[in-house]
C-alpha cells in the first residue's frame, strides 16, 4: 500500500504559511524593538541608567522635605530594593519558555493573563508612563533652557516658556527618525554621563553653599491635611524617579542570545551597573540638599543653587541633553506600538514615508500637550503613582505569581506580596496628592503664557 502524494492544495498552505512567515518576519525585521539585535552589555547599562535616573532626581530634596528626614530615607532606600528586585523579576522572564522572548512589556502580560486581558492591563498604563514621561521631559526641556537662558543673560528680554518648549521639541523632530534603540546608544550614552555629572553638580554645589542659617526640618505645610497631602504627592515623586521598568523588556530584545548564553546575564550585568549609578545619583542628591537648605529648598534644587551662575547654566544644560536621550528611550516603546497598529492591524506597508509622518505626529502631540499643560511637580506626583507604581512595584510581581506559582506561605510568596501592597498603597496614595498640586498651582496659571 504506497503513500498517497501530497496534494496540489497541501503545497499551497504550506507556501502560503512560509509567506506569512516570511512577511512577518520581514515587519519585525523593520519595527524598532526587534529589528536590531546586536547590543552589548553596556549598552543596557546606559541606557536604563537613561530611563531611570529622569530629571525626577532634582525633585528629590523637596520630596525629602515633604516626607522628612525618618520616613524620607526609609521611602528612598525601600523604593530603590523594591524596584531592583521587581527589575530582576523582569529580566528573568525575559526568556522563560525556552525558544520565545518576551520582547515587549505587554507579551509578557499576555503570557501572564491572557491575550485579551494581558493587553487591557499592561498596554494602557505602558501608555500613561511612555507617554506621560515624554510630555513631562519636554516641560523639563523646556524649563532648564529658559532656565539657562535666563542665568547666562540675567539683562536678556524674557521669552515665555512655550518658546523654549518649542526649541526643544525641534531636537526630537529629527532624533525620532532614528530606527532603533541601537541607533540611539550614542544619544543615550550621553544622556546617562550628563545625569552623573549634573547630579554631582547638584550635591556638590549644595555642599559648597553649605548648611544655611536659617535652615528649619519641620513640615512646612500650615495646616495638618496639608502636611498629609504634601507626604502623598512626594512619594509620588519618588515613585516617578524609579521608573524605569516601562522598557526594561524593549531594552533586553536588543541583545543577542542563545541557548547556551541568555540575553539575562549581559543584561543583569547592565542593570547592575545602572543601580549603582542610580545610587550616586539620588542619595547624595536626595540627602545633601535636604540637609543644606532644609524644607525651604525649591521643587527643582537646581533654582535653589542660584550661584555661581555658570555652573547652574552649565548643570541646566546637561538636564537638557539628559533628558533628550530620556525622551528618545521612552519614545521608542510607543512608536513600536504605533508602528505594529499601523502595520499589522491597518495593513499599511513599512516605508520611511509612514514612519516620518507617525513619529512627527507624536513628537507634535507630546509637545502641545507640555505647552497647555506645564506643570511639572504636580504632574510627577499624579502620573508616578497612577501608572509607575503598577508597572514598577507591582506588576512584575503579580505576573511572577501568575506564571511560576510559588509556594504558599514561601519567602518568594511573601516578598512579591509585600512589594504588592506597598506599590498599590503607592498607586492609591500618591495621584491624589499630586492632584491637589495641580489645582493649587493651576488657579493662577494664564495658558501660553
Amino acid at each position: 500500500m504506497g503513500t498517497e502524494a501530497p496534494s496540489n492544495k497541501d503545497y499551497a498552505r504550506s507556501n502560503s504559511f512560509e509567506e506569512k512567515l516570511a512577511k512577518q518576519k520581514a515587519i519585525d525585521d523593520w519595527l524598532p524593538i526587534t529589528s536590531s539585535r546586536n547590543a552589548k552589555w553596556w549598552y543596557s547599562a546606559f541606557h536604563n541608567v537613561t530611563a531611570m535616573v529622569g530629571a525626577g532626581v532634582l525633585s528629590l530634596p523637596y520630596a525629602m522635605s515633604e516626607l522628612g528626614w525618618g520616613p524620607g530615607v526609609v521611602v528612598l532606600v525601600l523604593s530603590w530594593i523594591i524596584t531592583l528586585y521587581t527589575l530582576w523579576q523582569m529580566v528573568e522572564m525575559h526568556e522563560m519558555v525556552p525558544g520565545k522572548r518576551f520582547d515587549r512589556y505587554h507579551e509578557l502580560g499576555q503570557y501572564a493573563f491572557g491575550e485579551k486581558l494581558g493587553l487591557y492591563i499592561v498596554v494602557p498604563q505602558q501608555l500613561i508612563v511612555e507617554v506621560g514621561v515624554c510630555i513631562v521631559y519636554m516641560v523639563t526641556g523646556g524649563k532648564s533652557l529658559k532656565k539657562f537662558h535666563d542665568t547666562v543673560c540675567s539683562s536678556c528680554k524674557q521669552i515665555k516658556l512655550t518658546y523654549f518648549i518649542m526649541i526643544f521639541a525641534s531636537v526630537h523632530f529629527v532624533l525620532s527618525h532614528l530606527p532603533n534603540f541601537n541607533s540611539i546608544s550614542g544619544v543615550s550614552l550621553a544622556a546617562a554621563v550628563m545625569s552623573l555629572s549634573y547630579s554631582t553638580i547638584a550635591w556638590g554645589a549644595s555642599v559648597d553653599k553649605g548648611v544655611q542659617p536659617d535652615v528649619q526640618y519641620g513640615y512646612k505645610a500650615k495646616t495638618a491635611a496639608g502636611t498629609v497631602f504634601n507626604f502623598f504627592s512626594a512619594l509620588g515623586d519618588v515613585a516617578f524617579a524609579y521608573a524605569g521598568h516601562n522598557v526594561v523588556l524593549e531594552i533586553q530584545a536588543t541583545i543577542p542570545s542563545t541557548p547556551e548564553k541568555p540575553s539575562k546575564g549581559p543584561m543583569w550585568r547592565g542593570v547592575i551597573v545602572a543601580y549603582i549609578v542610580v545610587a550616586l545619583c539620588y542619595f547624595p542628591v536626595a540627602l545633601i540638599g535636604y540637609w543644606m537648605f532644609g524644607n525651604s529648598v525649591q521643587d527643582n534644587i537646581l533654582i535653589s543653587l542660584e550661584k555661581p551662575a555658570w555652573l547652574i547654566g552649565m548643570a541646566n544644560m546637561f538636564v537638557v541633553v539628559h533628558v533628550i536621550g530620556s525622551y528618545q528611550i521612552y519614545a521608542m516603546p510607543v512608536f513600536d506600538m504605533i508602528e505594529t497598529v499601523l502595520v499589522k492591524k491597518l495593513h499599511f506597508s513599512p516605508s520611511r514615508t509612514l514612519r516620518f509622518i507617525s513619529r512627527n505626529l507624536y513628537v507634535a502631540f507630546t509637545m502641545f500637550i507640555a505647552i497647555t499643560f506645564p506643570f511639572f511637580g504636580g504632574l510627577l506626583g499624579f502620573f508616578g503613582g497612577f501608572a509607575f507604581a503598577p508597572t514598577t512595584y507591582f506588576l512584575p510581581c503579580v505576573m511572577w505569581l501568575a506564571i511560576y506559582k510559588p509556594r504558599k506561605f514561601g519567602l518568594s510568596w511573601w516578598t512579591n506580596w509585600i512589594c504588592i501592597i506597598f506599590g498599590v498603597l503607592l498607586m492609591i496614595i500618591s495621584p491624589i496628592g499630586g492632584l491637589r498640586q495641580i489645582i493649587l498651582q493651576a488657579k493662577d496659571y494664564k495658558f501660553y503664557s
